[in-house]
């Protein structure tokens, strides 16, 4: 984050998206997505 805001104002809610690393594949129905936050839990979303 300090290294993009020397180029650019960020703004609450802006998003820095720092694509991924490796091979990957598209999403598929019935493929499940998961985002964990230790001490807080997971958020489990299914793909239609």
């Amino acid at each position: 984050m300090s290294f993009i805001s020397q180029s650019t104002t960020l703004l609450p809610g802006d998003l820095i998206l720092t694509g991924t690393g490796g091979t990957t594949t598209a999403m598929k129905r019935g493929d499940v997505v998961e985002v964990e936050i230790v001490g807080i839990g997971i958020l489990r979303n299914p793909v239609a």
